[in-house]
């Protein structure tokens, strides 16, 4: 830093330091530390880019105040982000058992359910959603429009429900 530098901060400070430390103060709620940090910084940010405290482009105070004020609330902004450590004395819960058989018995009745279906209908459930696949890549690989394999797939879900429906399950 230069002597030049240093004798405009500390102009700055001395012209400008208590009514931005008094600003600091009330917008970090009264925590002396924080508002000393944000006049340091806004005091830095002033030494970094002197080209803002030329008087012809508005009052030196009123950029430092409006610096202050965007340095407190990136740092609000900051802190409201993080997530905080949460402590306990009570261990989590344990996952969840997962029922194979309950899986297995709902894997057995839809296929069922699908087998009711007439083919065309089966097909296009099968293509879309065991097989992951665009409606362009269905309609490719059954040889329809696209057009016809979103229809299908709306009235297959539809006939699907009702199946479902006719064999007890619900939900």
């Amino acid at each position: 830093m230069s002597d030049h530098d240093a004798h405009l901060l500390r102009a700055l400070h001395d012209e400008h330091g208590e009514a931005l430390y008094a600003h600091a103060l009330r917008l970090v709620n009264g925590d002396r530390q924080r508002a000393e940090d944000l006049v340091q910084e806004t005091l830095l940010r002033a030494w970094r880019h002197p080209e803002s405290l030329d008087p012809r482009r508005g009052s030196v105070r009123a950029w430092l105040f409006t610096t202050a004020r965007n340095l407190a609330i990136d740092a609000w902004r900051r802190r409201s982000t993080r997530v905080g450590e949460v402590y306990t004395d009570e261990l989590p819960e344990p996952p969840e058992v997962v029922d194979e058989t309950e899986r297995a018995v709902e894997a057995w009745t839809v296929a069922e359910a699908l087998n009711r279906l007439s083919p065309s209908h089966r097909d296009v459930l099968v293509e879309c959603f065991y097989q992951g696949r665009s409606v362009s890549e269905a309609a490719s690989r059954l040889g329809v429009p696209p057009g016809t394999v979103k229809s299908r797939t709306h009235y297959a879900l539809r006939s699907l429900r009702l199946v479902l429906a006719e064999m007890g399950v619900t939900g």
